[in-house]
């Protein structure tokens, strides 16, 4: 189960956070339930606010994958002289 908010945390709404993210409120929502984002239910109403460090985490988790996806597939289609540095580069950035 993830950490709740720290006391001093700054906590958005489910729609601000949709906003961020470029998604729609219910993935949002999956990803609190999935415990992808830290969340929590306040007031009498019990509406979610979800701790705006762990969408910063969440992006540069994303971030960070995207990057290794590019890497794997840039190595994927590199030819083995381009790997080790002698002979002729097939794909040039």
């Amino acid at each position: 189960m993830p950490q709740p908010p720290a006391a001093d945390a700054r906590l958005l709404t489910p729609s601000q956070v949709a906003e961020v993210l470029a998604v729609e409120v219910d993935d949002v929502m999956a990803l609190v339930l999935a415990g992808q984002l830290r969340g929590m239910r306040v007031g009498e109403s019990g509406q979610w606010r979800i701790d705006e460090m762990s969408v910063e985490s969440y992006l540069d988790d994303q971030v960070e994958q995207t990057r290794r996806m590019a890497l794997w597939h840039q190595s994927q289609t590199a030819s083995f002289p381009e790997l080790w540095g002698t002979g002729a580069i097939r794909n040039p950035d």
